[in-house]
């Protein structure tokens, strides 16, 4: 039986603007929900369309305070945690395809195995 996964994650937009730190249970579906504003919400608003930075947890309750510690945080602090593990800023959720070729238009609750931590 596969332990339950959850999921640190940051999203922008492709000019980079605005950032949103959230915690989900299933990453590509909800990148996946983001990316096609099935929610509306501030990452609809503000076109949030961008995996730029992901944990992965074990445990909920972590995860939630992670989630806190790092909202909490100044964009200068955030924009350093992106850049030390993806310094161009670059889709993370690009690379899925790679795995699942249908990702996009079918997301599943894995993921590839491309973790950033």
């Amino acid at each position: 039986m596969k332990d339950k996964q959850y999921y640190i994650y940051m999203m922008t937009n492709y000019k980079e603007t605005t950032l949103y730190t959230g915690v989900t249970n299933s990453l590509e579906r909800r990148v996946y929900e983001h990316k096609n504003k099935l929610l509306k919400s501030f990452s609809s608003k503000y076109n949030l369309n961008k995996l730029v930075y992901y944990e992965i947890y074990n445990d909920i309750e972590q995860a939630i305070i992670r989630e806190k510690q790092i909202k909490s945080w100044s964009r200068k602090r955030k924009n350093e945690l992106v850049n030390n593990l993806n310094e161009n800023w670059d889709d993370l959720s690009e690379r899925w395809t790679d795995c699942h070729v249908e990702a996009k238009a079918s997301p599943r609750n894995d993921i590839c195995s491309l973790v950033v931590q």
